[in-house]
């Protein structure tokens, strides 16, 4: 019988896990956020072209990397297991499954300006999207390939290189979108092109760094990460894909709802879309938090899963929804008390709108009170139960909540019963709310607890 492990000590383990990963997803973001601001400088037709291109580019990749994500656990759980060569099996698939999908999707970047002109948008901006993503699409697969070697370095909670690589990937974006964007240094003035070699160079720099590591490290050589790697294992290529595919669908599902309440939005008026987007941003800064525990979570479930120590998934799994809770009421208490500061800090407030944004966004981050402690559960579900390895059904409940119930809540809201923005915002808390609902049940049923899905040993 396994020796229960303390509530300390795996606040502990969760901490050293995830503080470097939630770092790690603060600098992807910072890296958006630089994209976003010299562009701004540079002009507004460039900013419209690439927070288009970087939005498709985005939804592609969301959905590749249900892969990578699906190795965090399966990884985890082979560990727990004392599988070292399922480990390598494991990780070797899912950068096969990466590369393929980069592959797929390419003609989709390169040809991208007819689908952004058939949604109807402005040629020029369409054209100038195409040019960012020709470049930004290379990128595609480093990417992808990069997501595959976070999951793996982080089940073997290796997660202070994750951070480092990050880190000198958005300084490396930073300096080269300052001298391939305006020219500055002597380089060439490329405007949105540049912004795009810029984030394709940060991607081959992430991707050089992590294989590196895995592959050169000491302690990690025992695993023979790339031994091979040409060979196909179909057993375990069907296992990551089957694993895989239902986490990218669901990461789908979730980015696409903040994108349809954009839209919608964006129909009640254009104080209200700013006031969204700005509210959107504080809550993905707190929500990269929630994010960092959630894989942390993954890891420390899957090894007790590998175990089949159960007191240790439960014990596991209630510690970091604990810390998450924890986190999501300070968040909640500076939406509520310090509003004002907030919307502020994103505005010039010289301009004659920012007094009407401040108002709107008052309102949003008041309801985003609610919105983030669900949004947290539902994060913590998930990962909890990407840890046993339990996708599929959690795919279904979080896009009926999403979709069947969150949406339509959010237009009848907003619309019909004449709420507005805040009617639009509480829709999406429905959803959310629902989602962690019915994924915390799906957890502590024991059904999830239950799913096994252990591969022969072998190749």
């Amino acid at each position: 019988m396994t020796e229960r492990v303390p509530y300390s000590t795996h606040a502990r383990a969760l901490l050293v896990l995830g503080l470097p990963l939630i770092g790690s997803h603060l600098a992807q973001m910072a890296l958006h956020v630089t994209d976003t601001v010299m562009l701004g400088w540079y002009g507004v037709e460039a900013l419209a072209a690439v927070v288009l291109g970087a939005s498709l580019f985005f939804i592609v990749f969301i959905l590749g990397s249900g892969f990578a994500i699906a190795v965090m656990g399966m990884v985890a759980a082979a560990l727990g297991r004392g599988d070292e060569v399922q480990v390598r099996r494991d990780v070797r698939m899912g950068l096969w499954l990466s590369l393929l999908f980069g592959l797929a999707v390419a003609p989709l970047m390169w040809w991208s300006g007819a689908l952004l002109r058939g949604l109807g948008q402005d040629p020029v901006v369409a054209q100038l999207a195409q040019d960012y993503l020709r470049i930004a699409g290379l990128g595609m697969v480093p990417a992808l390939l990069v997501m595959v070697l976070k999951s793996y370095l982080a089940a073997l909670e290796r997660t202070a290189v994750v951070l480092w690589a990050t880190l000198g990937a958005a300084a490396l974006n930073g300096l080269m979108n300052w001298a391939l964007i305006f020219g500055n240094w002597g380089a060439p003035e490329l405007g949105v092109r540049g912004a795009a070699a810029a984030s394709l160079a940060s991607q081959v720099l992430s991707l050089a760094v992590l294989a590196g590591y895995a592959a050169w490290n000491p302690a990690l050589r025992r695993f023979h990460l790339f031994q091979r790697i040409w060979r196909p294992d179909w057993q375990a290529f069907r296992q990551v894909f089957r694993t895989g595919l239902p986490v990218g669908l669901t990461s789908l599902a979730e980015g696409s709802l903040f994108n349809a309440a954009a839209v919608m939005m964006g129909w009640i008026g254009t104080i209200e879309l700013a006031s969204h987007g700005i509210a959107m941003e504080a809550a993905a800064l707190a929500f990269m938090v929630h994010l960092g525990l959630s894989n942390a979570a993954t890891v420390r479930v899957g090894r007790a899963h590998g175990m089949r120590d159960a007191q240790g998934m439960r014990d596991a799994a209630l510690t970091a929804i604990a810390m998450s809770m924890g986190f999501g009421l300070l968040v909640v208490a500076l939406f509520l008390l310090t509003p004002g500061l907030i919307i502020a800090a994103f505005l010039d407030m010289e301009n004659p709108a920012s007094g009407a944004i401040v108002l709107v966004g008052t309102m949003l981050l008041a309801v985003a009170a609610l919105f983030q402690l669900f949004d947290a559960l539902q994060c913590m579900a998930l990962g909890i139960l990407r840890g046993v390895q339990d996708t599929g059904v959690p795919m279904a409940l979080a896009v009926f909540s999403y979709w069947v119930v969150g949406i339509p809540a959010s237009y009848v809201l907003a619309f019909p019963l004449g709420m507005g923005a805040a009617g639009l915002w509480l829709g999406l808390v429905i959803g959310l709310a629902l989602a962690s609902a019915l994924l915390m049940l799906r957890f502590w049923s024991g059904r999830a607890r239950r799913v096994q899905s252990p591969l022969s040993s072998v190749g």
